[in-house]
């Protein structure tokens, strides 16, 4: 389970962006997470339900999961298509020799503060 280990870091860099800039509460993260990373949104979500309490300024965010898709493109033709983890043949032309060009990043996109009161 990987998972964990991402939800390590990413609740260790917010919670230092959080130190960095004074802020006492992140209300939400929000991560990109590509189709093709082999991350499960379920996993990801309990891990973070759990270590989020590890970091005050966290201790109460959500996390928020945008899917990025999959998407190849194939070194013969050119063609670029939307992949899965079964299939990554060109469409166009049927050749193998293909590239993911996207689907495989997890990137923290936002933190979502609270406004000063």
């Amino acid at each position: 389970m990987h998972e964990l280990g991402v939800v390590t870091r990413v609740a260790d860099a917010a919670a230092a962006a959080a130190a960095s800039q004074k802020l006492d509460k992140i209300l939400s993260v929000t991560l990109s997470v590509g189709e093709a990373s082999g991350i499960v949104d379920e996993y990801l979500t309990d891990c973070w339900m759990y270590f989020r309490k590890r970091h005050p300024a966290l201790s109460e965010s959500e996390l928020v999961i945008e899917k990025v898709p999959a998407v190849s493109v194939c070194r013969a033709c050119g063609c670029e298509f939307s992949s899965n983890a079964s299939s990554r043949k060109c469409p166009a032309c049927g050749s193998e020799k293909t590239h993911l060009l996207q689907g495989n990043e997890i990137i923290i996109k936002a933190l979502t503060v609270a406004e000063d009161e």
